[in-house]
């Protein structure tokens, strides 16, 4: 089979749509004249719109009222259910795309889709963007690529210029590093105070550090990371998605938990640093960035003590001083 046009629907998180653009990657590869069609959300479009492999984005949050009449449009030869949504596979059965795929672990893909794959991602030990190519099976194809083939993969690459004022406060001399301590509920955090001790551990002539998050998360950093430490630059809440992008692009590296950010440093090629628990299946495992210049620190250990609470003492464990001598070797 030669699917000329292939839909992926990936409608959840920056950091779960960015680990399911290798798909969008191998599937250019494999079929070279095909044209990837991207189902996701408004607030993910700035990420999609940036992987080369991807030809069109459709967002659900512009279809939801008519779903149906809309994939039929698309004159899609394939869908893949990479997030499964029972809306988005019953308007996909009803607009008569010929092949749906999904997993067989959902009961509403019995009755929408007709090829069915039976795998489970709770209890797996591979990465979560391995996991989306066992949805390939419905297309006859076994292969599932390594994380060095995953790592050397080109995701995204940044749309656009810089805005001046952003450029402006960027140092060539120095290491310009991003802070991006919460994760909206996403992820164990590492605590504020643990970031507030990395800052202090970074000489301010060698690093230009940035703190960034939404506004809401702004309010509840401020006090403890961008007031005390005035040499900082706090971007909370002043960044588009668009634009941090393009910014997070021209940095030499990022520090943060399990999040959407993580995830654009690592596709951007930049150095991703990532703070993880050691809890299945958040681990980094199934969760760790993907490129060339990835660096995860987590607990030498499995842990499931504080998999019902809000604080991870896990995540407590990882060093400052750590992290810090990871940097200064940049």
């Amino acid at each position: 089979m030669n699917p000329k046009r292939i839909i992926i629907s990936r409608t959840d998180a920056i950091g779960d749509v960015v680990l399911t653009l290798p798909l969008a990657v191998y599937l250019k590869q494999r079929f070279q004249d095909c044209t990837v069609i991207f189902i996701g959300r408004n607030y993910t479009s700035a990420v999609v719109q940036c992987c080369p492999a991807v030809d069109e984005f459709v967002s659900w949050d512009d279809i939801l009222d008519n779903p149906a009449e809309s994939l039929r449009k698309l004159n899609a030869d394939v869908i893949l259910h990479v997030f499964p949504r029972k809306e988005i596979a019953k308007a996909a059965h009803s607009a008569g795309i010929p092949m749906r795929i999904g997993t067989s672990h959902r009961t509403f893909h019995w009755f929408s889709c007709n090829r069915k794959v039976n795998f489970t991602r709770k209890n797996s030990d591979l990465h979560e963007a391995q996991l989306n190519f066992k949805l390939l099976k419905g297309l006859g194809i076994s292969n599932v690529p390594s994380m060095e083939e995953l790592n050397a993969m080109p995701l995204i690459s940044p749309k656009g210029n810089l805005r001046a004022d952003l450029n402006e406060l960027l140092n060539s001399e120095k290491i310009n590093l991003i802070l991006h301590p919460g994760s909206r509920g996403s992820a164990r955090e590492w605590g504020m105070d643990r970031f507030a001790e990395l800052i202090q551990l970074l000489p301010a002539d060698r690093f230009k550090i940035f703190l960034t998050g939404t506004e809401k998360e702004g309010t509840m950093f401020r006090s403890e990371l961008a007031e005390p430490f005035p040499q900082e630059t706090d971007l909370s809440g002043k960044l588009s998605l668009d634009e941090l992008i393009v910014f997070i692009s021209r940095c030499k590296a990022l520090v943060a938990g399990s999040t959407g950010p993580l995830h654009l440093a690592s596709a951007l090629g930049i150095h991703a640093v990532g703070l993880y628990p050691p809890i299945r299946p958040m681990h980094p495992g199934r969760w760790s960035p993907i490129g060339k210049s990835t660096e995860v620190f987590v607990s030498d250990k499995e842990c499931s003590a504080c998999r019902k609470t809000a604080q991870c003492a896990c995540m407590r464990e990882i060093s400052a001083a750590a992290v810090a001598e990871y940097l200064m070797g940049l």
